[in-house]
């Protein structure tokens, strides 16, 4: 009875989730741009906002000394507290509804199962029980969460609240060599074999680009390190650097095929044993070197810089002084691929209720995962001009599924080593991390970058030419005269 029951739920036509136009941005508003510039600024500047807020208030009044404290103690309120709280109330409006959920979800408290009985559940109330063990899906967890939007609803539970304030807010205003270390390291030195049971032999932790989604991953792999590659125009002897090297594929995918010297730097020492390992395997040992540190203390010139999807854990606060000191390291005819991960800027609250979650659980401390508008204005504030920009999200999604494919394959020998928390963990990561991608609640920006001299080759008299570094008509006018992933 139960299985029918659960069949016909599964097979039966549910009504279209809704659009969400309640939770989108109006076309007018500024309100995520100003959030974006005040994460940016210094936590002394921070507290001098209210500062001079409340001293022009009190001079305009007249007003006594005590209305000093009265504006400066408003000023936070107004502008954060109660602008979270409306946001916070605005998630509750949104797609509450019936349910039925009886034949997907089980509890283990028939308390817990009979209040939420026959309506949506919180997501978070949700994961949060499955992460304890209170409840388990009857079903496979990808179909759990392809039909998402008829069990669940996404607004901010208390615990999310705790979360945001408790500790997403303080990391961004830190971010500190320290702070950084302490958040990112233990992430990735967790154990290789962890990331190898779902990442596979490639250890490439970020999107393949596919030219058929049966095709394996490992191949879609090598594509997408070739398109990096290709992307700057690499060649026999440049000077590579990779920031963030994760597990050394790019690095040694560089020096074997396009003839690079390339370094590579990361804060997992883990990561680093295994690209070293990696590059002797390969037989480019001699033209590899990998560093543990904060990419903060990185010196020198280079060629080529590559930085794929560790941008994001820099911070919104220390973007511009991470894309300054890319500018300062590259030559100034080299190129610079920038690949992160970012939010839509036509938000819904699923694609914040997602990045709660991911902040909370799987990369803690990367909150500069921003639409793409304010990567693109930021490169240009540095001195970058961008030349490309692809978004590759419909090829994450089939990356991450996968690696969800991966990951339940090995579910035996992930339980054994981890535990079931991590195994369950990283089901649900990954398995909404599927829909996310196919939606565009993340995307994938793959930015192509050089900077923005004062003279072209091109612009000036022949004469002066041996003077400005590079040609743009020469670089980029040729037998692949625009990149495609096809």
């Amino acid at each position: 009875m139960q299985q029918s029951v659960t069949k016909e739920l599964f097979e039966s036509k549910a009504a279209p989730p809704s659009r969400g136009g309640a939770a989108r941005e109006k076309g007018r508003g500024l309100g995520l741009a100003l959030i974006f510039v005040l994460l940016e600024q210094r936590f002394a500047t921070l507290l001098l906002i209210p500062a001079g807020v409340a001293g022009i208030v009190t001079a305009i009044a007249r007003g006594p000394w005590w209305l000093f404290f009265v504006v400066y103690a408003l000023v936070p309120l107004v502008g954060i507290v109660l602008p979270v709280a409306y946001l916070v109330y605005r998630s509750y409006r949104h797609d509450a509804g019936p349910a039925n959920w009886e034949g997907v979800l089980a509890w283990s408290d028939p308390k817990v199962a009979q209040r939420w009985s026959g309506q949506k559940i919180p997501i978070s109330i949700a994961y949060e029980a499955y992460l304890r063990g209170e409840l388990e899906f009857k079903r496979d967890l990808q179909e759990v969460m392809l039909r998402r939007n008829q069990f669940f609803r996404f607004c901010f539970t208390w615990t999310d609240i705790k979360f945001y304030w408790g500790q997403f807010f303080a990391q961004h205003l830190t971010h500190s060599r320290r702070a950084d270390r302490d958040d990112i390291a233990p992430v990735y030195d967790r154990g290789n074999d962890f990331y190898g049971w779902f990442l596979g032999p490639s250890m490439v932790y970020t999107s393949a680009v596919f030219r058929d989604e049966n095709e394996t991953l490992e191949d879609g792999q090598r594509r997408k390190l070739d398109i990096i590659c290709q992307s700057v125009q690499m060649q026999q002897g440049d000077r590579h650097l990779d920031i963030g090297c994760g597990w050394g594929a790019l690095l040694a995918h560089a020096a074997k095929n396009y003839g690079t010297v390339s370094t590579g730097i990361t804060l997992a020492k883990e990561q680093a044993d295994f690209g070293r390992s990696l590059a002797s395997e390969q037989g480019v040992s001699d033209r590899i070197r990998i560093v543990v540190d904060d990419y903060r203390t990185l010196e020198g010139r280079f060629d080529k810089i590559t930085c794929v999807e560790m941008a994001e854990h820099v911070g919104i606060k220390n973007f511009q002084v991470f894309l300054r000191q890319a500018y300062e390291l590259l030559e100034d005819d080299g190129i610079f691929y920038l690949q992160i991960a970012g939010l839509r800027r036509a938000w819904q609250f699923e694609d914040l209720v997602w990045g709660l979650f991911m902040a909370k659980y799987v990369f803690p401390g990367a909150d500069a995962s921003c639409p793409l508008g304010f990567v693109v204005s930021h490169a240009e504030r540095a001195g970058f001009e961008v030349h490309r920009v692809e978004n590759a999200g419909p090829h994450y999604a089939v990356t991450i599924a996968k690696w969800y494919d991966n990951w339940k394959r090995n579910e035996a020998a992930i339980v054994a080593r981890y535990g079931v928390y991590w195994f369950r963990l990283w089901s649900l990561f990954l398995a909404w991390s599927v829909q996310i991608g196919g939606q565009g609640s993340s995307a994938l920006f793959m930015l192509t970058l050089t900077k923005n001299l004062k003279n072209d080759q091109s612009t000036v008299a022949p004469e002066d030419r041996h003077q400005v570094p590079f040609s743009r008509r020469k670089r980029w006018i040729g037998p692949k005269p625009i990149a495609t992933q096809q």
